[in-house]
């Protein structure tokens, strides 16, 4: 599950959007314009240690395209953070904001720190020195961030405070993933999970499959995950096995349990950062495998949801033939090499930026709520992600099937129409 350094997250997102562009026709302009990123800030945090001395952390904000509405992404701290991916990253979010018809663009931010060694205080005034570098350039009305990858509520209320004390006044809309009672909105942290889930839901209809009667194998334990399995198990169906990094080991490993995992059982053994402890998970009746073994798993769903450049041309061979949908609760786990190996063997495949998307369409839902100073229930939250993930869902489904199209081409082709449409509408080509 580690980062492959030799892997450039933004060449894999221009060569999908290249591929894309090429059956869309679009003008030599207008694929310019949206292969690049409009905006990129770099720069510097310097933070005082708790031993005193002073440590200087690099940062990210990339707004990749905001024709249709504010930049919208969330900020990545993770030590193998590089601007190659965060650029990726809010390329993939503008399609991700157009795909389920939101009024926003792509934006992703990110850190290069390891918060497993890092103390409240000094995760504390590196939030706020991020907020200090790039206050004059995001906002309610341009760029709004949000929590990704070990980044949490916490974090998103200490930026918050920095943004408002630098403005001098109240603005909840300049960030989601808040927490409850501060400006969050019921439903978030269940909202990219619960998505992943509405999607799957949705395509096994497709293939008349009874979700009751299929098994799962993850990769990861975070947030997403978590949640994933949770509504999953709810709906009937069964998960073999969870991939998830050791922080001591500084590896991954595979827990298997064939007659079930549960979402109850799993968080008892799981640290904040979702990883899982191998004492406890061995006690519980679970079978410690290789990272990779999650794969390889004969079930009927694969839903990688830790990080991208998971699934190549190198290890999606190794996927079980028993495999009929991959849902890529991650961003960008799947390379182009594997996505023809995928494609060839008839897995339904259910794209990042429409499988994922449940995290920024309640982030909209907060940012609506907060602007408005009025907030709804659970159920209106939850009732509302579930249509407009489903409606999603379908409109990509009903084109890949009406033009024969692989449902990745099928969702860029809808969400690259919408934005290059955006584009020329406001007169930038």
């Amino acid at each position: 599950m580690a980062a492959d350094k030799s892997f450039n997250a933004f060449e894999m997102a221009q060569t999908q959007f290249d591929r894309v562009a090429d059956m869309l026709g679009l003008d030599s302009g207008t694929r310019e314009l949206l292969r690049n990123p409009l905006r990129e800030y770099h720069f510097s945090i310097p933070v005082k240690m708790d031993d005193g001395s002073v440590k200087v952390f690099q940062g990210f904000r990339v707004q990749h395209n905001d024709a249709r509405g504010p930049a919208k992404g969330g900020i990545r701290f993770h030590p193998q953070e590089t601007i190659n991916t965060v650029k990726a990253l809010s390329m993939w979010m503008t399609w991700k904001t157009a795909v389920v018809e939101l009024p926003l663009g792509g934006g992703k931010g990110g850190v290069i720190c390891d918060p497993h060694n890092l103390s409240q205080n000094e995760l504390e005034q590196i939030c706020r020195g991020w907020v200090r570098q790039i206050a004059p350039n995001v906002g309610p009305l341009s760029d709004v961030p949000a929590p990704d990858i070990m980044t949490n509520g916490q974090h998103m209320i200490w930026m918050l405070d920095e943004y408002e004390k630098i403005h001098g006044g109240r603005y909840p809309g300049f960030i989601t993933g808040k927490p409850v009672g501060m400006g969050g909105s019921l439903g978030r942290t269940e909202a990219t999970g619960y998505g992943v889930i509405y999607t799957v839901r949705e395509a096994l209809k497709k293939l008349n499959l009874d979700v009751a009667k299929t098994s799962a194998s993850v990769q990861g334990f975070g947030n997403v995950a978590q949640y994933a399995i949770k509504l999953y198990t709810e709906m009937g169906g069964k998960v073999v096995s969870v991939a998830c990094w050791d922080q001591n080991d500084q590896t991954s490993y595979t827990y298997k349990k064939e007659s079930g995992i549960t979402y109850d059982e799993l968080i008892k053994m799981t640290d904040r950062f979702g990883g899982i402890d191998p004492k406890k998970a061995q006690a519980a009746g679970y079978e410690q495998l290789d990272g990779d073994a999650w794969l390889s798993q004969d079930v009927d769903i694969l839903i990688p949801a830790a990080i991208e450049n998971q699934l190549t041309g190198d290890t999606a061979g190794n996927i079980s033939g028993q495999v009929k949908v991959v849902a890529e609760g991650a961003n960008g786990p799947t390379t182009p090499e594997a996505d023809k190996i995928l494609s060839e063997r008839g897995i339904f495949v259910i794209p990042d930026f429409l499988a994922n998307a449940g995290g920024v369409t309640c982030s909209y839902f907060e940012q609506v709520q907060s602007n408005m100073n009025f907030f709804w229930t659970l159920e209106e939250v939850i009732t509302r992600l579930d249509e407009r993930m489903t409606q999603s869902f379908l409109d990509v489904y009903e084109l890949a099937q009406r033009r024969n199209l692989y449902m990745r081409d099928a969702a860029y082709m809808i969400s690259i129409s919408r934005v290059a449409e955006a584009c020329k509408l406001r007169g930038w080509v």
